[in-house]
């Protein structure tokens, strides 16, 4: 806090903040005080497990345990099977049929007409519908069956073909976008337009963060990725308060922008600047009850603390060289996908809650095998040691990881086709994911298409399936973490959703 002499000195020459000062009178100081002492001593005694080794009362464990972890949204609703998420975004939408969804019929059908009764009426894009044909490209990659679950993989995965047993593939994704921005939005907001809480924003606000000096929410980009363009908005906050926005590690000596102190600034009073800072907000808050106002004190006060915990947590150098050689090469290399899968990893130790990856490259509209293959060797290393890394580390028990992309490709060429090149167009009502860890089935291929790749014929999940069945893992039922916005209670699934409990075990 400043001196008195420094706070007269401020109030008397401000006749705006002598009349906001006023207003914290003795009275109202000591009601705001005694409840929020209060409120932490009851969070401190909801939220302790050591106060359970010293409670000889059966009955009032089972009061605190009913209540353990509750927040002061009362979630989670139910006991989760996963404590945190990594997400691997793979943007610009994976060819499924060239990496997991086998069809050897369509050997036989190479440059062949798609069958009007296979497109069966389905909206094409603008690249698709200016083609005069639409021939048969059967995938040019060998698949094998590999794990005790017999998991079809072609050879453009190596890596992850070691460990299918830990996976469980979605092969029939469903989403309503056929473009890449609406679609990325749609797939990391639950709606096409801009302007919603990101998945990891609803998990911040609805189940808080295990760790006082780091955000609940961290993204990761690979650096000089090329494709359709990532903005803030798939990972923001929407209508959700500023505090549970999620905030981009970037590579380099920098990993949050602004962190940093300022040249020939040793930092040594910015605790004494930001306890005043918070004063005056303070008051303001008293003043106008603006939200935003304790959503930026929040961030003041996670700011102060990364200061120390962000470089300590993006120092990989304390690594052993056979952790860097199972992640590969490029793991040394900060802001690659294979060091950001190794990064993931580092922060969830931490206590991170979600940490989301995004790698941009798989939108292969032409030379889509050389594509394939390009986007696999920089990935499929790092993701495959991700698995075992956690794995071996016991982390997978409570760990849930993600990996897919914003749709699918189609089983006709755009472009030149012969038997080694091809494209392939964008394709939103058939395409793969696969998950892997806490709370879903190891070893398991959920869903099934028709012979290419076009139309799922069995088990489809849709989009909001997907993500009411993801909050459900952390034990939030979808339907009641909401929002009141503009009159109108919000969630992540909007009005649909519906739990795929084949998945689960």
């Amino acid at each position: 806090m400043c001196n008195n002499h420094e706070h007269s000195k401020l109030t008397s020459n401000n006749k705006d903040f002598q009349e906001i000062e006023k207003q914290l009178n003795r009275r109202h100081f000591l009601k705001k005080t005694s409840l929020g002492i209060g409120a932490m001593a009851l969070s401190s005694l909801l939220g302790s497990e050591k106060l359970l080794a010293n409670i000889s009362n059966e009955s009032a464990q089972e009061q605190i345990l009913k209540n353990y972890n509750k927040n002061r949204l009362g979630l989670p609703h139910h006991l989760p099977k996963a404590k945190r998420i990594i997400y691997l975004f793979q943007s610009g939408g994976p060819s499924q049929i060239d990496l997991f969804d086998y069809k050897p019929k369509l050997t036989d059908m190479f440059g062949k007409e798609l069958p009007e009764s296979i497109i069966g009426g389905q909206r094409l894009t603008g690249m698709s519908g200016s083609q005069s044909t639409l021939p048969v490209a059967p995938s040019s990659f060998n698949f094998k069956q590999y794990g005790e679950s017999r998991a079809w993989v072609s050879d453009a995965m190596p890596y992850l073909s070691e460990v299918v047993d830990d996976l469980c593939f979605v092969k029939g994704m469903q989403t309503d976008q056929i473009n890449h921005t609406p679609a990325i939005t749609f797939m990391q907001t639950g709606h096409q337009l801009p302007g919603r809480p990101s998945i990891g924003s609803w998990l911040s606000y609805g189940l808080g963060s295990d760790n006082e000096n780091l955000p609940t929410f961290i993204t990761l980009v690979s650096k000089n990725g090329k494709g359709q363009p990532l903005k803030a908005s798939l990972w923001g906050n929407g209508f959700l308060p500023t505090e549970h926005q999620g905030v981009q590690f970037r590579s380099g000596k920098d990993p949050v922008l602004y962190l940093s102190d300022p040249e020939n600034y040793d930092g040594h009073d910015r605790r004494h600047m930001l306890d005043y800072l918070n004063h005056l907000n303070d008051i303001q808050n008293d003043d106008y009850g603006d939200p935003e106002i304790q959503a930026r004190m929040a961030q003041y006060e996670m700011a102060f603390k990364m200061q120390t915990s962000v470089p300590e947590v993006a120092d990989l150098s304390d690594e052993p060289d056979h952790i860097f050689d199972m992640y590969g090469k490029d793991s040394r290399d900060p802001g690659t996908y294979a060091a950001n899968c190794l990064m993931a990893r580092k922060l969830l130790e931490k206590g991170v809650k979600f940490v989301q990856l995004y790698h941009q490259g798989w939108d292969q509209h032409i030379a889509c095998p050389g594509g394939v293959k390009n986007q696999s060797k920089k990935t499929d290393q790092g993701t495959a040691a991700l698995i075992k890394d956690l794995k071996q580390r016991g982390m997978l028990d409570d760990t849930l990881v993600i990996w897919g992309g914003e749709f699918g490709r189609t089983v006709y060429s755009q472009g030149q086709l012969t038997k080694d090149n091809y494209g392939r167009d964008h394709h939103p009502k058939a395409f793969t994911m696969w998950m892997a860890g806490a709370g879903v089935k190891p070893g398991f291929t959920y869903g099934e298409t028709d012979d290419f790749s076009y139309n799922v014929v069995k088990d489809p999940v849709h989009v909001h399936d997907f993500h009411a069945t993801l909050l459900h893992l952390l034990g939030v039922d979808h339907e009641r973490l909401t929002f009141k916005h503009q009159g109108r209670r919000y969630r992540l699934t909007d009005v649909h959703g519906n739990i795929v409990k084949d998945l689960l075990t």
